[in-house]
């Protein structure tokens, strides 16, 4: 099969157009560098000539509530027009677990919004509902850093590798369309504020990671544990732990 990869060159992108081409398939990674914007239109019709499927693994280069809702509503509404031209069979978007119990976020309701517009399009699909990235961990603490403090919520998360999130949407755009809603997640539940005290420590970030209930993410005040698969997800086996420990082998390697 031709497969599109819109955000090819990413962190997901990259690696499932590498796991698509060793399945056999036709991967194509497409973006603003390749000369595909979905935001204009410019190159989407000729990148999905001959398709079979298109993969959306895009962010919006801009997290504030306006530009990311257009980001995902004009992006998502351009890609599904030139799918329906090209007869495109299969959607595959990535979307974020949680994201309709947490609407004070911009970000997430953006999501949700992106996921409505694939739903009511009346185009095959697949929805695959990721929760956060171990690789963010920096990130994150970087946003709710302030005098060296990072003050992060006590809700729960249940992260994974992009490693593992690549082999998924891979997995799922190499199948069937779905028509609904798959989510995935890492090994293990832990409170937000522990995830980021372990990757600092591993990292050996001396910053101070204080526990605060109130604290906001992407927005919003997690109340519990809105940012968890349910009962039918599938998850990874790669634990944090285990992905610390390969993260600080290839640092070292790197170092020498």
């Amino acid at each position: 099969m031709k497969i599109a990869v819109i955000g090819g060159t990413g962190l997901i992108g990259s690696k499932v157009v590498e796991l698509l081409t060793a399945y056999g398939h036709d991967a194509v990674a497409a973006s603003p560098n390749s000369g595909v914007d979905t935001i204009t239109g410019e190159g989407v019709a000729e990148a999905l000539v001959g398709a079979d499927v298109v993969v959306d693994v895009s962010n919006s280069p801009s997290f504030a509530d306006d530009d990311v809702l257009a980001f995902f509503t004009t992006s998502t509404g351009n890609l599904l027009a030139a799918e329906r031209e090209a007869g495109v069979g299969h959607h595959v978007a990535l979307s974020v677990v949680g994201a309709e119990r947490l609407p004070a976020s911009g970000y997430l309701r953006a999501k949700v919004a992106q996921e409505q517009l694939i739903r009511e399009s009346g185009r095959p699909y697949s929805i695959v509902r990721a929760t956060q990235f171990y690789e963010f961990v920096g990130r994150i603490a970087d946003e709710a850093t302030v005098d060296g403090v990072a003050r992060l919520s006590t809700g729960l998360m249940q992260p994974i590798a992009a490693a593992d999130v690549s082999a998924s949407v891979a997995r799922v755009a190499a199948g069937a369309p779905v028509n609904g809603t798959l989510e995935i997640g890492g090994p293990e539940r832990l409170p937000m504020d522990e995830f980021i005290r372990r990757g600092l420590g591993a990292a050996g970030d001396p910053r101070k990671v204080m526990g605060d209930a109130d604290a906001l993410y992407f927005g919003t005040r997690l109340s519990g544990d809105e940012l968890t698969p349910g009962p039918d997800a599938q998850l990874s086996t790669t634990s944090f732990g285990e992905w610390l420990a390969a993260r600080a082998t290839t640092t070292a390697a790197a170092a020498r």
